[in-house]
């Protein structure tokens, strides 16, 4: 995931996703690096799988929207995404679903022992394949590259084969009089299944997510038993989901 490049390599991936056709001279110029270098760190981006190396060059190995989703609001997708993994014991079961924050949950579990994890999303599979103590259940289904996941019929039928103690979703927006919603029919459909799967289910998003309602409802907020978000979500806002018996975690 681009969170997890050194600042050379997200440097180089901004300048392909910006001109998928720029050279290795065009990148040394830009970033005032030899072209040895480009060429070194554009190889180790071709082995973390960020890139494909072209004739000269190099294309991105993902949608440029979810470069974008990546590059946002960074400082507090980690620190979200850290609470949320210290809610999670040995030996849990848990699912996650597709997105930027609830991939890097996944991150985080070092040090936790013997975690399922079943998901919908590509982008957990480099924290899957660097820890050993996760067990990552993939679901099948029809590949969105714009979002990193595999939806519809066949993933949120896969998905009825298991029994999770927490489900660890993401949203476009969230409200008091809305709850959760999206900007994807499809993505929905994943979270409400994951809901009915799941003992629990906490809700990781940003504040800029607050006060926005997306195109398709997901979750009521009795669906809900925790928000994790960062400090800048208002006081009103965290008394008003209170009253409601939603626990706040303001990190």
């Amino acid at each position: 995931m681009i969170q997890s490049l050194t600042e050379r390599e997200q440097a180089l991936i901004d300048l392909i996703i910006e001109d998928p056709n720029c050279s290795v001279s065009q990148m040394s110029g830009a970033l005032g690096i030899s072209a040895v270098t480009v060429r070194s760190v554009l190889n180790s981006l071709a082995e973390k799988g960020m890139i494909v190396r072209t004739w000269g060059g190099a294309a991105p190995a993902f949608h440029p929207a979810m470069a974008e989703r990546q590059r946002a609001a960074v400082d507090q997708k980690h620190r979200i995404a850290r609470a949320a993994a210290e809610l999670v014991s040995d030996g849990d079961a848990i699912m996650i679903e597709a997105g930027t924050t609830t991939a890097l949950i996944a991150r985080y579990l070092f040090g936790k022992r013997a975690i399922s994890i079943v998901t919908n999303s590509s982008l957990l599979i480099p924290y899957a394949r660097a820890n050993p103590q996760i067990a990552l259940t993939l679901v099948g289904g029809a590949f969105r590259p714009e979002t990193e996941s595999f939806v519809g019929p066949i993933a949120t039928s896969e998905l009825e084969r298991f029994h999770v103690k927490t489900a660890f979703v993401g949203t476009d927006g969230f409200s008091i009089e809305h709850g959760l919603s999206t900007h994807l029919v499809e993505g929905a459909e994943i979270v409400r299944k994951m809901a009915t799967q799941a003992d629990q289910v906490i809700a990781v998003a940003d504040s800029s997510k607050w006060d926005r309602r997306g195109f398709v409802a997901v979750l009521g907020l009795s669906d809900i038993s925790q928000i994790i978000t960062d400090r800048d979500l208002p006081q009103e806002a965290v008394d008003a989901f209170e009253e409601r018996t939603i626990t706040v975690s303001r990190v």
